[in-house]
């Protein structure tokens, strides 16, 4: 079996839990736009871009440490699980009692009124639990447990779609008479109206627990140590990782922040600054089809980039790897952003928040080059280097709120989708700039961006051309996408690519 194929077939397990699994929870979309008008989503939207930037705080970097120390030749693989899981055990238990303690404080930033704390103090036990939950998963992924990774994700995101549906979907509804009436003074007692969209929280709440009793064997196996002196090494690697995170996490979360502080009122007639956010919000669920992709294949890859860092023909490997992501990824992107009409109709169930869809297309370009960043980045990882990441993430911090501001007081939430994208690619740009100064690789750039380029000319055609919502529309837009695989298949011939 080639290394590509090996790491397709990694790729493929790890996708039952993070695009199978993450494509079922972002079903849950249309469940919340259907019940939940874009005010009250934009609350969930705005709360869990503040859950983005605290995960990176709570991990601040060991899961890709533990990576690289794991892989050094002489490492004691039980004592680096130990000490870096104690660590994170009494630094995620500091923290969730910090951020409960700073709940009112956090609800005034979204100004929200008081009577909220309560999704504060929840969202701090959640990020607890993640933290605690990321080495021992860190560990299945080095030790290619890949099935038993999935299997224990995916119960997570069953569980916290099971609830969510209970709680905002059947518990409402038998309550209101329309079926097993029977029930309603149990589901009385069970369910609480007033606690509203705090549901959502309350759902993942309990998966999050739920996944540390799946874990119990890697719990069990930690012998606590606390001697700071071998963590030091550990936490320098760490702390530029921590830093380029929070980075990251500026660009990818900080719009749904920026967009109602700095939205001009009135800019969308009969809606207030909250429900844009949630038009946005919930209008990025689809564009994050893009980021689930992502997420897949970063579980596979990362463990493989630091085994294949050793092979004489890695930076092939590393090329060839690029070459098939970036493709796939832009198929992707013109199948969804082609028929985003028909996409729509699955996610977003109130037509308050169909005119936001405009944004799909650009975010999810941006996503794209997300992705090949995240290539590209295996540079300085694999030379300790990680420090340039911290400045590639900062440079697209600083464009993403220059760009923000300039932009959403013309543009609304369409200006945060262009500073996305216009970050995103300046990154990926910068990333590949220094890598062939510090890790020459023999990457296609041309090849990848002619075809990047044809693949927005196909969705320019089918977003000009007035054919949308017509069965001779949805018909031209299937041949469109179907054209564009077809010419990939016909110029680049997978089958030699992957070395049968």
């Amino acid at each position: 079996m080639s290394i590509a194929k090996k790491l397709a077939g990694q790729t493929a397990v790890y996708g039952v839990s993070s695009i199978v699994g993450r494509v079922l929870n972002t079903l849950l979309v249309p469940v919340y736009t259907a019940r939940f008008v874009a005010a009250q989503y934009g609350i969930v939207t705005g709360l869990f871009a503040y859950v983005s930037f605290l995960n990176v705080v709570f991990t601040y970097g060991m899961e890709t440490t533990f990576f690289r120390f794991a892989n050094r030749p002489g490492t004691d693989r039980q004592e680096l699980y130990d000490r870096v899981m104690t660590l994170l055990l009494l630094t995620s238990a500091v923290f969730t009692v910090g951020l409960a303690l700073l709940a009112r404080p956090l609800m005034s930033l979204l100004s929200l009124p008081p009577g909220h704390e309560r999704y504060a103090i929840w969202i701090a036990c959640i990020l607890g639990l993640d933290a605690v939950a990321a080495i021992p998963f860190a560990r299945l992924r080095l030790e290619n447990k890949a099935k038993k990774f999935a299997a224990i994700r995916l119960a997570n995101i069953l569980l916290n779609i099971g609830l969510n549906l209970f709680f905002i979907v059947f518990c409402p509804d038998v309550l209101a008479g329309k079926y097993l009436t029977a029930l309603q003074p149990l589901v009385a007692r069970l369910y609480d109206p007033t606690v509203g969209v705090g549901y959502v929280f309350i759902s993942n709440l309990a998966a999050s627990a739920f996944t540390l009793v799946l874990l119990y064997r890697e719990l069990l196996d930690i012998r606590p140590r606390l001697n700071l002196e071998p963590l030091r090494p550990l936490l320098r690697y760490a702390y530029p990782i921590m830093l380029m995170g929070l980075a990251g996490m500026v660009n990818e979360t900080l719009d749904r922040i920026l967009l109602p502080k700095w939205l001009p009122e009135g800019f969308y007639p009969g809606q207030d600054s909250l429900a844009a956010v949630g038009i946005y919000g919930a209008c990025y669920k689809i564009a994050v089809l893009m980021s689930l992709v992502i997420q897949a294949f970063k579980y596979a890859a990362e463990p493989f980039f630091f085994a294949q860092s050793t092979e004489k023909n890695s930076p092939r490997t590393f090329a060839l790897v690029l070459k098939w992501f970036t493709l796939c990824c832009a198929v992707l992107f013109v199948a969804v952003s082609v028929n985003v009409d028909l996409v729509a109709r699955v996610f977003l169930r109130s037509p308050e928040y169909l005119q936001g869809l405009s944004v799909v297309p650009v975010l999810l370009l941006a996503n794209l080059f997300l992705g090949v960043y995240w290539n590209l980045s295996v540079w300085f990882k694999l030379t300790d280097k990680t420090y340039y990441g911290t400045y590639i993430g900062f440079a697209g911090a600083v464009l993403t709120i220059v760009l923000n501001f300039l932009l959403i007081p013309v543009l609304g939430y369409m200006g945060s989708a262009i500073a996305t994208l216009a970050c995103y690619f300046m990154m990926a740009a910068l990333c590949w700039w220094l890598g062939e100064r510090h890790f020459p690789v023999p990457y296609p750039v041309v090849r990848l961006l002619t075809w990047l380029l044809v693949a927005c000319g196909v969705v320019a055609v089918s977003w000009w051309l007035p054919l949308s919502g017509t069965w001779s529309g949805h018909a031209f837009h299937a041949l469109l996408t179907l054209a564009f695989i077809g010419l990939i298949v016909l110029i680049e011939k997978p089958q030699r690519a992957l070395g049968r």
